[in-house]
């Protein structure tokens, strides 16, 4: 299949090479933009700097590609997932993988671990109010740090020439300026885009682990027919 894949501007990398092992082609439609806040990014790396946090928490690959080259120094370093921690590792820092794609697993992994501790949080400036309730009842500080702001494209996303488009977030869908047609298949990387989806009227057909593997794996099955 043909998939179109909602990704910022020049933020694919790999996605062609992890498509064609599923066998699929892919290329990028871009809905968001990012726009880098490079007083917001010099004052976290700052903080880690002078010491303020126990733990820092990254929960998407581009905030790891912002702050990690930066460091030189840091303390426990938590990673949503196998990519951002990659981008990590290229900084020269290794980081503990969270089990699952998904911010809500972050509090359980760390249990009483968290109790007194202050996290930090350098990501886009979308709100996680769950995380940062699930934080403060586990008896954790956090200090998020909204680095970038994800800005609507407004362009209408090239859909075409696709036979599926997967979105990659529920504000890349929400955000998305799209023609659906007969025969376009929905795909959502996650639970948490698949409930936006159904929430604006388009239910995805197949739905992910959050990854970009996983979901390419539930799209094979689903072809299969199982």
């Amino acid at each position: 299949m043909k998939i179109a894949i909602t990704r910022l501007e020049n933020k694919a990398t790999g996605d062609r090479a992890l498509c064609a092992s599923y066998g699929h082609d892919c290329y990028t439609v871009s809905p968001l933009r990012a726009e880098l806040r490079t007083d917001r990014v010099d004052a976290f790396v700052e903080a880690v700097h002078h010491g303020e946090f126990d733990c820092l928490f990254f929960s998407s690959a581009l905030p790891a590609a912002i702050i990690g080259p930066r460091l030189d120094r840091w303390p426990r370093v938590i990673a949503i997932g196998p990519k951002t921690a990659e981008v990590l590792r290229e900084a020269g820092i290794e980081a503990e993988v969270l089990p699952s794609f998904y911010s809500r697993d972050f509090v359980p992994y760390l249990g009483d671990w968290l109790r007194g501790r202050t996290v930090g949080i350098p990501r886009a400036d979308v709100p996680n109010p769950g995380l940062l309730d699930a934080i403060a009842r586990a008896g954790g500080t956090v200090r998020e740090e909204r680095v970038y702001a994800l800005v609507p494209t407004r362009a209408e996303l090239a859909l075409e020439a696709a036979d599926a488009v997967l979105f990659t977030s529920a504000m890349s869908y929400r955000e998305a300026r799209w023609r659906p047609r007969d025969g376009l298949l929905l795909v959502a990387i996650g639970d948490v885009t698949a409930d936006a989806m159904r929430a604006g009227g388009d239910p995805p057909a197949v739905v992910g682990d959050g990854s970009l593997a996983g979901t390419l794996e539930a799209l094979n099955r689903y072809r299969e027919g199982r």
